[in-house]
């Protein structure tokens, strides 16, 4: 099938890895092209397959996943990287944030949702656990080193912010908003520019921080 998402599963366990090989068989659209069971091989498997996502455990032997996330993005900025960890502290996800990935889940997210997960990150949108996010969020609270911009945000990108923090693509707040995706893409930007923020993630926690979204909103 031309068009799958061709993913990397990385985890130290066998049974994990298994277990997700042989739910993502049964999804037509994703395809798991290799497994690594610590850092270093993942590593060496990202630069040799080149995955479309890559589905990375945190805690691993030899190499963590916030390395292998440094590491790989390093290499490749627009790598497609989605954490998923048995653990919510945010002294590792947090990193793993700023370290580029995208996606962030627990391991006892549900098949959906873990596979829809895979498609957000692979269309460059993020993917957050609402539990990680009340982690990440006190890490979130503390005084940027940057000043925001005198220029506040637009009622519009205000609008655009509420619905990023809900996990939608920039199809979906296009059509939420009756506006074109190309409009969706300058007011992201926009907003992480005048935000000082790295990514669409970092600007859905900045959204729950601020009260304009709820870990409570319904996804799309």
């Amino acid at each position: 099938m031309a068009d799958q998402i061709r993913v990397l599963v990385v985890d130290d366990h066998v049974v994990v890895r298994r277990g997700i090989r042989a739910l993502l068989a049964t999804v037509e659209t994703i395809e798991v092209v290799g497994e690594a069971e610590d850092g270093r091989e993942a590593l060496r498997k990202a630069q040799a397959l080149k995955p479309d996502v890559i589905l990375l455990d945190l805690l691993m032997p030899h190499m963590d996943g916030i390395e292998v996330t440094e590491r790989v993005m390093a290499k490749d900025s627009e790598a497609r990287i989605l954490v998923l960890t048995s653990f919510a502290a945010d002294d590792k996800v947090f990193p793993a944030i700023k370290a580029g990935a995208l996606g962030y889940l627990l391991k006892d997210t549900g098949p959906e949702d873990l596979v829809r997960a895979i498609h957000q990150v692979h269309q460059g949108e993020s993917s957050l656990s609402p539990a990680i996010a009340r982690k990440v969020l006190q890490e979130l609270a503390r005084p940027s080193d940057r000043p925001l911009t005198p220029e506040p945000l637009t009622d519009r990108e205000v609008e655009v912010l509420q619905v990023v923090a809900r996990g939608l693509s920039n199809q979906e707040i296009a059509d939420d908003l009756m506006i074109s995706e190309a409009t969706v893409r300058t007011h992201v930007s926009n907003i992480l520019g005048k935000l000082h923020l790295a990514s669409r993630t970092q600007a859905a926690l900045y959204a729950l921080r601020e009260g304009l979204a709820s870990l409570d909103d319904p996804a799309p």
